[in-house]
C-alpha cells in the first residue's frame, strides 16, 4: 500500500484490482471527478471552451478572459435597445405632463437610472478592457451606481403602488417620496464612491460580468465588495418585489370579490372583467420580468463561486448580458407599447410626422 504523501490534499487511500496486488491507488475527490468532466466535455464542448484563464505569475494572478465576437455584438445590440427604450420612457414623460402620475414619476427616474447604466455597459463592452485603467473605473463605478440605484427604484416603483392600492393611499405624504429619492440615490453613491476610493473598483475579467468593469478581480476582499456593490440588493429585491405584487394582486382580488357580492351585473358584464384581469397580469409580468433578467447573473455569481467552469458557457454569457442590460428595453416594452393611452399617443405621433396636411391635397 502506497502511503498518503504529507500535505496533498487527497482525501484517502482506495484499493484497486490490478494484476500486482501488493499496489493501491491513491485517489481524491477531485481525480474521481476528471473522468465525469472528461466526458461532459466531449458532450458539451461549448461549456468548456473559456474555462481556462491566462495567468501571468503576478501576486494574485492576472487573469484575462475575451468575449467571442457574437456574445459582444449581442450585449452591445440589448444595450441600444435599453438605451432607446429607456431614452422613450423619458421623452413620454417630457412631453406629455398631463400623463405625469407619480408612478410614471417613479417609472421616470428608475429610467433614467437604467440609461445610464445601458450607456456604461455599452462603453465596457465596446471597449474591451484588458486593465484597470482610467476609463475601466470610470465606467465601472457609473455602471455600479447606475444598476443599484436601479433596484431601489424597481422596488420603489412596487412599494409605491403598494401603499397606493392597498392601503388606499392615493397621495402618500412628501416625507415618503422624499426618503426614496435619498436612499435610491443616496445608498449607491456612498457604496459607489467607497469602491472607487479604496480602490476596488476596476477589470474584472468577465469574471461575473460580460465584459464590462465592475469589482477588480485583484481585490482581496471582491466577494464582500460583490455583495455591496450589487449582489445583496439583486437577491433582496427577489424576495422584496414578489411579496409586494402578490399583495397588491391579493387585495385586487378581495375587492373584486366584494365588488361581485354587492353589483353582480357588474362582475359578470364584459367590460370590466377584461380589464380587471390585464392589471393584474400586469402586475404579476413586473416582477417576473425582472427576475427573469437578473437571475443569470445571479447563477453566473454562484457559479463563480464554486469556481466552476460552467461560467463560461456562452449562452449563459449571453443571457447575463441581456439581463443586466436589457431592463431599460422590458420597462418600456411594458409601460409603453403595452400601455393604451400612450402606445395611441405614440402611433398618432408617428402618423402627424408622416402626413402633411399642408401638402396633402396637391396629389391627384
Amino acid at each position: 500500500v502506497l502511503p498518503l504523501p504529507p500535505g496533498s490534499g487527497l482525501s484517502g487511500c482506495f484499493g484497486a484490482v490490478s494484476s500486482q496486488p501488493a499496489l493501491s491507488l491513491c485517489i481524491s475527490r477531485q481525480d474521481l471527478l476528471v473522468p465525469r468532466i472528461a466526458f461532459l466535455q466531449l458532450l458539451i464542448p461549448s461549456l468548456f471552451s473559456r474555462s481556462e484563464m491566462q495567468q501571468d505569475g503576478s501576486p494574485g494572478g492576472h487573469l484575462h478572459s475575451d468575449l467571442y465576437p457574437f456574445e459582444r455584438v449581442i450585449v452591445l445590440l440589448s444595450c441600444a435597445l435599453s438605451f432607446v427604450g429607456s431614452s422613450l420612457i423619458i421623452f413620454t414623460h417630457v412631453l406629455w405632463p398631463e400623463l405625469r402620475s407619480r408612478p410614471r414619476q417613479l417609472l421616470f427616474y428608475l429610467s433614467v437610472a437604467d440609461l445610464l447604466s445601458a450607456a456604461s455597459y455599452f462603453y465596457g463592452v465596446l471597449r474591451a478592457f484588458e486593465s484597470s485603467s482610467w476609463d475601466c473605473v470610470l465606467q465601472g463605478a457609473l455602471s455600479t451606481f447606475s444598476n443599484t440605484s436601479s433596484f431601489f427604484w424597481t422596488v420603489a416603483v412596487a412599494l409605491y403602488l403598494y401603499i397606493t392600492i392597498v392601503h388606499s393611499q392615493r397621495s402618500p405624504p412628501d416625507s415618503l417620496l422624499c426618503w426614496i429619492h435619498l436612499i435610491s440615490w443616496g445608498v449607491p453613491l456612498v457604496i459607489t464612491v467607497t469602491a472607487v476610493a479604496l480602490q476596488k473598483i476596476g477589470y474584472d475579467a468577465s469574471y461575473v460580468s460580460v465584459g464590462w468593469c465592475w469589482v477588480s478581480i485583484t481585490a482581496k476582499d471582491r466577494l464582500l465588495w460583490m455583495l455591496l456593490t450589487g449582489k445583496v440588493w439583486e437577491m433582496l429585491a427577489y424576495i422584496i418585489l414578489p411579496v409586494f405584487y402578490l399583495l397588491i394582486k391579493k387585495h385586487i382580488s378581495r375587492a373584486h370579490a366584494a365588488l361581485s357580492e354587492y353589483r353582480p351585473i357588474l362582475a359578470s358584464g364584459p367590460v370590466y372583467q377584461p380589464r380587471a384581469s390585464i392589471a393584474d397580469k400586469k402586475l404579476i409580468i413586473i416582477p417576473l420580468i425582472f427576475i427573469f433578467l437578473r437571475i443569470w447573473s445571479t447563477v453566473r455569481f454562484f457559479l463563480t463561486l464554486c469556481n466552476s467552469p460552467v461560467v463560461y458557457n456562452p449562452v449563459l454569457v449571453i443571457l447575463h448580458g441581456i439581463g443586466n442590460t436589457f431592463q431599460g428595453g422590458a420597462n418600456c416594452i411594458l409601460f409603453i407599447f403595452f400601455t393604451d393611452v400612450i402606445r395611441r399617443r405614440l402611433l398618432s405621433l408617428l402618423c402627424c410626422c408622416k402626413y402633411n396636411p399642408h401638402t396633402a391635397g396637391h396629389g391627384t
